[in-house]
């Protein structure tokens, strides 16, 4: 579907986050799994030739596609959505978007509000999608996520936050949205002050979250691959930044504001 999916879609073992956090994705895209004795719950899906990778991932970390309960997205670009279709058909599970997502993934297209609807290819539809509300909080049994609406790189984009606790030790995980300023041939965030005021709204408010641990939905965005490396090589706490979702926020902010000059 692009140049770079065989790169993104590239193997990457599965492992353990923090606590009952786990990485089921591939080498370019995450794909989160939060567990439960009560039923799980899936964070994104990749390529649409991702969902058996994920799939078997899960399983190799002994549980269940069948078991998981609900699945939510970051958002709408066939890179995090494009498996949500098989991986809902083999879980029966819910999936659960925000508005502007949920419409994206009925119609198995980017809406024509989207800075990048223009290059953004179609994907497998989900026909039916739960709709949530900004800061709402969705429950699989004990397990508990809250939304917060990000829009700016897409119009429904969605950061996700949580806790995992290993025995007494308990962490504040941040499964982060895209937060870079990309525009397809055309589109110009800088036409639309409101736009941007939203995208700069929404960098500061990931900036702002509670936030230990720090996964972004590319996970080169966030050195997924570096911090895997020195938890190998000792560090235990490789993955545990306090400062990680503002310095996350910073880094996107500049680049915002780099898109906008180039506007000018």
């Amino acid at each position: 579907m692009c140049e770079r999916c065989p790169e993104w879609n590239a193997p990457l073992d599965p492992f353990r986050i923090f606590g009952n956090t786990y990485y089921v994705g591939t080498a370019g895209l995450s794909s989160v799994l939060v567990t439960s004795e009560s039923g799980h719950i899936l964070l994104d899906g990749g390529l649409p030739q991702s969902a058996e990778e994920i799939d078997r991932h899960i399983r190799r970390l002994g549980f269940r596609i069948e078991d998981v309960r609900l699945i939510v997205n970051s958002h709408t670009h066939f890179d995090h959505a494009g498996g949500i279709h098989a991986l809902q058909h083999a879980s029966k599970a819910v999936v659960a978007a925000s508005p502007s997502s949920a419409r994206a993934l009925r119609q198995g297209l980017p809406t024509t509000d989207d800075p990048q609807y223009g290059f953004m290819g179609e994907f497998p539809r989900v026909p039916k999608v739960r709709v949530f509300r900004d800061g709402e909080t969705l429950r699989v049994g004990a397990l508990a996520i809250t939304a917060h609406f990000t829009p700016g790189h897409t119009p429904g984009s969605t950061t996700w936050t949580w806790e995992s606790c290993e025995i007494a030790r308990c962490l504040h995980i941040v499964y982060a949205d895209s937060l870079n300023a990309v525009a397809g041939p055309g589109f110009k965030y800088s036409s639309d002050p409101a736009r941007v005021a939203a995208f700069r709204a929404s960098i500061a408010a990931v900036g702002a979250l509670p936030c230990d641990v720090i996964v972004s939905v590319h996970p080169d965005f966030t050195d997924v691959a570096g911090k895997l490396g020195r938890r190998a090589a000792g560090e235990t706490d490789a993955f545990i930044n306090p400062q990680g979702c503002r310095e996350y926020a910073e880094s996107n902010a500049r680049s915002l504001e780099r898109q906008l000059a180039a506007e000018h």
